[in-house]
């Protein structure tokens, strides 16, 4: 093992630059996913059959693919029909369209974890369906949600690792670029490891905590 520590602490300087560029990409495209995965879910439940199939048939493609060949087919095959995107916009585009697919489920799953009863009786109030989801069920449906997608966020700052292989200057590219000038694996390797761990067990810790809160919330 060629682990050093002197190396370790003159990494972190550099490692640190590339931890913000993964900060950053993740919190635009969980940013942007939210909307479009709210969106999705919307359609996903609708009782417009095309609305319906629109929504269902995104959230399959891209959750059953690879997120590393949706970045590959933005980055790559885009420009192939006149798209061309520098490499953090593209990777930007294909996290935040992945993303959206996962946070449309789990919007749908909380849309449809309120009862019922709810929608019956806003409607019989003389709400509109778009009035009673916004002002009835969306506020209670995003409450619950809000832990699970602390928990997607967790998720997008290691999947935005990928983003590496379109030359994308985050973490991990970083550590993989200081391994070729140090002459040295673990050093740099251990780094970006550590970084990562101090990015996601707080917010995977705060996830674990409002979802005991919610349950004991319902529970009274």
């Amino acid at each position: 093992m060629d682990f050093k520590f002197s190396l370790f602490l003159s990494s972190l300087p550099y490692l640190l630059k590339g931890a913000k560029v993964t900060i950053t990409l993740s919190l635009v495209s969980v940013g942007i996913g939210l909307l479009i995965g709210l969106g999705a879910a919307l359609l996903k439940i609708s009782k417009n059959l095309i609305f319906r199939t629109l929504g269902s048939t995104y959230v399959e493609v891209i959750r059953g693919t690879p997120l590393l060949l949706q970045i590959m087919i933005t980055y790559y095959g885009l420009p192939a029909v006149g798209i061309k995107l520098d490499a953090i916009t593209a990777g930007i585009v294909a996290l935040s369209v992945n993303s959206g697919a996962y946070c449309a489920e789990i919007f749908r799953a909380g849309i449809e974890s309120i009862e019922k009863g709810q929608m019956e009786a806003a409607r019989s109030l003389g709400m509109t369906y778009a009035q009673a989801m916004r002002y009835v069920i969306l506020p209670q449906a995003i409450k619950r949600v809000v832990p699970p997608l602390t928990n997607e966020f967790v998720a997008m700052l290691k999947d935005s690792s990928l983003v590496s292989t379109i030359a994308v200057a985050e973490l991990l590219r970083r550590g993989r670029q200081l391994m070729g000038t140090l002459a040295n694996v673990w050093s740099p390797l251990i780094g970006v490891g550590l970084i990562y761990l101090v990015m996601t067990i707080p917010l995977t810790q705060l996830a674990q905590r409002m979802e005991r809160r919610l349950r004991r919330s319902e529970a009274h």
